[in-house]
């Protein structure tokens, strides 16, 4: 059943971001800055770790994830080492990712040529 659950909560994460480039028209930045930010302000509420227990990860893989765990990480380090901690946390859960990011799009410039 969690599959069917991981599938349906993905999804829906991916309906709204296609609703929001097809009806709303918005850009790609602004599709995955606004779910970002809404991943980021359902963690500050309190909203998004049931969901991840729900639908695993149906919510743990959409672009949303990514503002849940700067916020998680901001908030569990200013619980632990004060305002400092704020600054620290962002990129205590996510530097994994934006640093396989980094040295992935390297590689693939190295590989791929831009037309033009």
């Amino acid at each position: 059943m969690i599959y069917l659950w991981a599938f349906l909560v993905g999804g829906a994460i991916c309906v709204i971001g296609q609703l929001m480039f097809d009806v709303g028209k918005l850009t790609p930045a602004h599709t995955m800055s606004t779910l970002v930010v809404a991943g980021a302000i359902a963690d500050a509420f309190g909203l998004y770790d049931p969901l991840v227990k729900f639908a695993g990860a149906g919510a743990t893989v959409p672009i949303t994830s990514f503002g849940n765990s700067l916020v998680h990480g901001a908030l569990t380090e200013l619980e632990q080492q004060g305002w400092i901690g704020v600054v620290t946390g962002i990129f205590s859960l996510t530097s994994a990712g934006i640093s396989a990011a980094i040295v992935f799009s390297f590689l693939a410039a190295l590989v791929v040529r831009p037309k033009g």
